[in-house]
């Protein structure tokens, strides 16, 4: 059983780790998203520096990893049920996370975790990751920054999962306190830059700085 838990904590964060950012850029652009750009490893760095069809490329495949090691709970033992099944779920998403945020694959340098996240999210419940996909649309779309819609979302994420829950799940609660805290201390950089007025607002209409 031990082992069984071991193996299935190294997959995901061997998913997790996975850079999809840097691989995207290196192989269909000779670039490394790393040195461009904010020098983030994730979608909004590749859609800024590469263009909308590698972002969203990156974005799709950076949500699949969350969402794959999330579903490694396929392969617990059926005595695992109920809260035990959403603990196992925090975990693996989690490590994923961690796996996205210090790559093996990439020595370690790695992106800010929200796609990934966001794919755990919709393997745990979907009404929850509906509830931070709107409110992070409406907060870009309002202020035209992605970095504050994704911090207003995962900080708000404790209040949906106790709405969702009824109160009832405080482990989960806890556990997206945590995430939100996490995904904030990651974008210190983008909270310096809101502050002094510097930050990228997002527009799908910027050509990308590198073409192919």
């Amino acid at each position: 059983m031990e082992q069984l838990h071991i193996v299935l904590i190294v997959g995901a964060y061997l998913l997790g780790s996975i850079p999809t950012a840097v691989w995207v850029g290196k192989v269909f652009f000779g670039v490394d998203v790393r040195e461009h750009g904010s020098g983030n490893a994730g979608a909004t760095n590749t859609l800024r520096t590469l263009g909308k069809p590698a972002g969203l490329a990156v974005l799709a495949i950076d949500c699949l990893k969350g969402f794959a090691a999330t579903s490694l709970v396929v392969f617990l033992p059926e005595s695992v049920t109920g809260s035990a099944v959403l603990q196992w779920q925090m975990g693996f998403g989690i490590t994923a996370v961690i796996g996205h945020i210090f790559p093996i694959f990439a020595r370690f340098k790695g992106g800010k975790g929200i796609a990934t996240l966001i794919g755990m999210v919709m393997a745990m419940n979907g009404w929850l990751a509906l509830s931070c996909m709107v409110t992070f649309v409406l907060v870009v779309w309002a202020t035209r920054y992605i970095s504050l819609g994704s911090m207003t979302a995962a900080v708000l994420s404790p209040l949906y999962v106790g709405l969702i829950y009824n109160w009832q799940e405080p482990v989960f609660l806890y556990f997206c306190t945590a995430i939100g805290l996490l995904v904030v201390y990651t974008h210190r950089a983008n909270i310096n830059r809101l502050i002094s007025g510097n930050e990228n607002k997002f527009s799908f209409n910027k050509k990308p700085t590198i073409e192919k």
